[in-house]
């Protein structure tokens, strides 16, 4: 078993910046890929970024491409999600979950999630 707690959410105007944390215990965090998802109301819940088990490579939803930096500290058990020039259309519960190994696009493939944390952008 695999827990994840995320952090950071909160309120904050269009254009500003918050930092996502997700720590995790259990299994080994090494050897798992992560993945941050986020669901806004009314909408399926999609990808937004996922990374290496080795924080090598990394995969972002076109439309926080150079705007979202997903990172890891192995050593902290925690995976991160630095987001800048927030937007409204931002807005949705932000969820980290984990694999083992390899990273994958959908949902159905990570076997452990977070509880999720709200993040709304104001205009």
């Amino acid at each position: 078993q695999v827990q994840l707690v995320e952090s950071g959410g909160g309120l904050v105007q269009a254009g500003g910046s918050l930092r996502l944390s997700c720590a995790a215990s259990g299994r080994t965090f090494s050897n798992y890929s992560m993945g941050w998802f986020r669901q806004a109301p009314g909408n399926e819940r999609e990808l937004v970024a996922t990374i290496t088990w080795r924080g090598v490579s990394t995969y972002y939803l076109d439309s926080v491409k150079g705007r979202f930096t997903i990172s890891r500290d192995n050593a902290k058990n925690t995976v991160y999600l630095q987001m800048n020039s927030l937007k409204p259309e931002d807005t949705a519960v932000y969820y980290c979950a984990a694999r083992p190994y390899s990273t994958s696009r959908r949902s159905d493939d990570y076997d452990y999630w977070g509880q999720g944390t709200q993040v709304t952008v104001s205009s």
